[in-house]
């Protein structure tokens, strides 16, 4: 049965994800963010809706992006009719520059019913040498400030209490349960918590530390500017090359990203990092010059041990369930971890195994103990 209140503490893209389902199936839902709702890595990201190269991740991590990438065309117009705002979804296509090997990519393709295939990458990047790519023309994306704006707002259409600038202080423990929150903005109280904070999960106070499950990892991009209609002859997919990735928007925006830094909760951004961001952009889109770059930021992905997400109730409090340690992928496994977490907190069995996620040593919900190996990929 569903708890009647359940408060999420964490308001990016999979606090509002699980917020909104499980206030879609009758849940009194509050969603407590330390900052601004979807303001961290949610903002932060590039919104490729696909680990970048998925033949290189394991079967549990393609398992449950790829149940979100089914879910995900429904589930986002859903939120936008409810928000009545535009996430810019949109199936855009990923042209993979060499090296990448091409006999696990068409196996892995054939298995899991992606289409690709050998192409000439002058057929999409007439600016740069002749090269035979990967082309995955099934890849989607969403413009992640958009769709933060969007979740946020179908949220709040739905009954959801948003609280922000609310950072946790204390979560009162006893006989098994969690019985309140504290915070900077008051005290709350529900029958069921998430801890779904992103990179902060790891370090909330009154249970167990995390801190080697969920730990963060700084990524830094550069936002270029071209004109749109120069932008759709010169770049109009996705590239990816050894890791970095070119994102086109509609509107002439360009990403270029990302970095992949061990830097603690340092935020801060570098100059060699928008040195090495600047000459990977110039070398597939040589527009893509200082002259019409106009932002570089950072953000905190939640790193987690074997890039796989937190998904599970803890082992030893019966109403604490964890969504978090989403890595690079939090937005492309939002709606598919919502509905994961949601079956969990209802008692129902998800459509996809749960145990790959499971809390290490938590039995309770899967049948089997996780231990994962601990990766940075």
């Amino acid at each position: 049965m569903l708890p009647p209140d359940i408060l999420i503490i964490g308001a990016g893209a999979v606090g509002l994800a699980s917020a909104l389902e499980l206030t879609r199936r009758g849940a009194r839902v509050t969603l407590l963010d330390r900052g601004r709702s979807g303001a961290e890595s949610t903002w932060a990201g590039g919104g490729i809706l696909s680990p970048l190269l998925p033949w290189n991740y394991s079967p549990a991590v393609n398992a449950l992006s790829e149940y979100s990438r089914q879910l995900f065309p429904e589930w986002c117009a859903r939120q936008e009719k409810l928000a009545g705002l535009d996430a810019e979804y949109q199936v855009s296509g990923m042209l993979v520059l060499p090296p990448f090997a091409e006999t696990d990519a068409f196996a892995w393709c054939k298995r899991n019913g992606w289409r690709c295939e050998l192409r000439d990458s002058a057929v999409f990047l007439p600016a740069i040498e002749t090269q035979t790519a990967l082309w995955l023309p099934d890849v989607a994306q969403a413009r992640n400030p958009r769709l933060a704006q969007v979740l946020r707002a179908a949220a709040l259409a739905a009954g959801v209490n948003i609280v922000e600038m609310a950072a946790v202080t204390r979560l009162s423990v006893s006989d098994g349960r969690i019985h309140g929150v504290q915070t900077t903005q008051g005290d709350f109280t529900a029958a069921a918590v998430v801890v779904a904070a992103g990179a902060w999960s790891g370090g909330l106070p009154g249970i167990d530390a995390l801190s080697e499950r969920v730990f963060p990892v700084r990524g830094q991009m550069l936002l270029f500017k071209l004109p749109p209609e120069l932008l759709s002859e010169s770049l109009p997919t996705i590239v990816l090359h050894n890791g970095k990735y070119l994102i086109p928007r509609r509107d002439g925006h360009v990403l270029a990203g990302s970095t992949l830094e061990a830097a603690g909760f340092d935020k801060s951004t570098t100059d060699a990092a928008r040195l090495e961001l600047l000459a990977f952009a110039g070398g597939i889109l040589p527009t893509l010059t200082e002259q019409v770059l106009i932002q570089q930021w950072s953000g905190l992905r939640p790193g987690s041990p074997d890039n796989l997400p937190l998904i599970s109730p803890h082992p030893e409090y019966t109403n604490l369930y964890f969504n978090c340690g989403h890595f690079r992928y939090g937005v492309t496994m939002a709606p598919g971890s919502a509905m994961v977490l949601a079956d969990l907190v209802e008692g129902k069995s998800p459509a996809i195994s749960a145990a790959p996620y499971a809390f290490p040593g938590c039995m309770a919900a899967t049948g089997e103990i996780n231990k994962p190996q601990l990766t940075l990929d």
